[in-house]
């Protein structure tokens, strides 16, 4: 239990490093004072630039990368915890997206857990994440909402997980699915004042200085 647990806290403090805000400042600013006020790689783009923006966006995946597939294998000398391989990898990724949302160092105040559900979700099933990524890359071309899109990628990867027999030849375990729904309704959750702006028809587009 005393493994497991530390595996958790490791992962969580993983994700709780601020990679936004610690861009922000290296260039002389607080990240949540600009733009759409979000610590997170979006708002990096939009106030700092694509480069600032792409790093910041390729830790964060790093962060629930890393934790799901090299964190779960730490060992500290402790009796482990008598559960599943997959079960500790949902749990120890799941703490590292929870990290990125309410990071510990920046009072709890993180970004939205795109990134880093995604690099979670690489770490698990790279195939259905890879769609989901497809998913997202579509619909901001057509919509360039980053909001929205992030939303319908998040959701589309349960359902490419239910298709997953056809088309990868996989079968997902009924935990992994369920999961996998736990984890879009976060996202949505973690997005709902861009849903009220989607619904107002105020949410701003990629190319503007100002919301998502």
């Amino acid at each position: 239990m005393i493994e497991f647990f530390l595996k958790l806290i490791i992962a969580y403090i993983l994700g709780s490093i601020p990679s936004s805000i610690i861009a922000g400042k290296l260039n002389g600013i607080d990240i949540r004072e600009h733009g759409s006020g979000n610590a997170g790689g979006t708002n990096t783009f939009r106030v700092l630039g694509w480069k600032a923006g792409l790093i910041v966006t390729l830790f964060d995946m790093f962060k629930g990368y890393f934790a799901t597939v090299y964190v779960v294998s730490f060992s500290f000398g402790f009796s482990p915890l008598d559960l599943s391989a997959e079960v500790q990898q949902i749990c120890i990724g799941f703490a590292s997206i929870i990290g990125h949302i309410w990071t510990v160092f920046a009072r709890f105040r993180g970004g939205k857990g795109v990134a880093t559900a995604a690099g979670m979700m690489i770490g698990l099933y790279p195939e259905a994440m890879g769609l989901g990524i497809l998913v997202f890359a579509l619909t901001l071309y057509i919509t360039r909402y980053v909001s929205l899109s992030s939303m319908l990628s998040a959701s589309s990867v349960p359902i490419f997980l239910y298709f997953s027999p056809s088309l990868f030849g996989k079968i997902p375990s009924e935990l992994f699915l369920i999961f996998s729904m736990i984890i879009a309704l976060l996202i949505i959750f973690t997005h709902r004042s861009n849903v009220l702006r989607l619904i107002n028809g105020t949410e701003n587009r990629v190319g503007k200085k100002k919301g998502a």
